[in-house]
């Protein structure tokens, strides 16, 4: 009897199938390129559907009225004209919202950006009974819808005699969840040999927060300072609620205002004069956050960062 022996694929057959089976390091790098520029274009498109909107707000805002109604794509910068701006400032008491806005950003911001990582610090740092217990407590509020808390707030206003005061305006939310949050993941990376070297220097607590880890989070503190700018700015439904008189207004309800007009809630109102008064404020109300993303954007990006990396 003779045995029959299956002959082993030799190592060099091998070697030639595993090349036809597995992807050239050659192909991947040709393919490369394709997929960069496939997605640039992807990006590029995405861009410009968020962007046109803007852009063409921007564009009517400096058409005449009528024309913004019977042609809105035409585009002809030799009749752009100022009236929608002139009107707007004659009609709307858009320096009234800029104002209010002004202060409760101010106020508003500055003591978020005091408290909220004075808070996140002793969370981040000190040992104390109840402390997950209380953190779980802050982080359970982030999951609260603000249209649940408009009611009690409101009827808590008026308890007070706050409605249509800054004080309404103001403190409410001054010191956010996420800003706790945010900060306590940013202070958490911050070594504690600089805060015993502090101590044993004989450096106070708040010496050692205000001297010590504010200077170490400050890229975290810009991240802060501009989400917050950003909130605060663009706040639409607190105000709207609790200050119903047009002296304490803010930008928003202002041009919530203008854009009831168009709707009809303004009687003898002409359609196309409100709806490039609208367009005129609304490019107006744009210029503070460009100038700000653009002075910001390094310590922005910066921000964001450092309060998603944790040391």
């Amino acid at each position: 009897m003779t045995d029959t022996v299956t002959p082993l694929p030799s190592t060099a057959s091998a070697r030639t199938r595993s090349r036809r089976l597995r992807p050239s390091r050659d192909s991947g790098q040709r393919d490369r390129p394709a997929l960069r520029i496939a997605s640039h274009i992807f990006l590029l498109l995405l861009m410009l559907l968020f962007l046109a909107p803007v852009v063409w707000a921007i564009v009517s805002a400096f058409k005449q009225p009528n024309d913004i109604i019977t042609d809105p794509l035409a585009f002809d910068p030799s009749a752009f004209t100022l009236q929608n701006f002139t009107a707007m400032f004659h009609d709307v008491p858009i320096g009234h919202g800029f104002v209010n806005t002004a202060i409760v950003l101010v106020v508003k911001g500055a003591i978020t950006l005091f408290c909220a990582p004075l808070a996140a610090f002793a969370f981040a740092k000190y040992e104390f009974r109840g402390k997950n217990l209380l953190f779980g407590t802050v982080l359970v509020t982030l999951m609260l819808p603000v249209i649940v808390l408009i009611i009690p707030l409101l009827l808590e206003m008026k308890m007070l005699g706050w409605v249509n005061t800054y004080q309404a305006l103001i403190l409410p939310g001054a010191v956010d969840a996420f800003a706790i949050f945010w900060m306590r993941q940013v202070i958490s990376a911050v070594p504690d040999e600089l805060l015993d070297a502090a101590r044993v220097d004989g450096c106070s607590e708040f010496g050692i927060f205000w001297r010590v880890v504010v200077p170490v989070i400050r890229p975290g503190l810009a991240g802060l300072a501009v989400l917050t700018i950003m909130n605060i700015y663009n706040d639409f439904v607190w105000p709207v609620v609790v200050a119903s008189s047009e002296q304490m207004a803010t930008l928003q309800v202002v041009l919530s205002t203008l854009a009831q007009n168009i709707t009809g809630n303004r009687i003898g109102a002409d359609y196309a004069t409100v709806t490039g008064e609208l367009l005129a404020a609304s490019s107006v109300a744009l210029i503070p956050l460009l100038v700000l993303f653009i002075v910001l954007q390094r310590h922005f990006i910066n921000g964001i960062l450092a309060g998603s990396v944790k040391g």
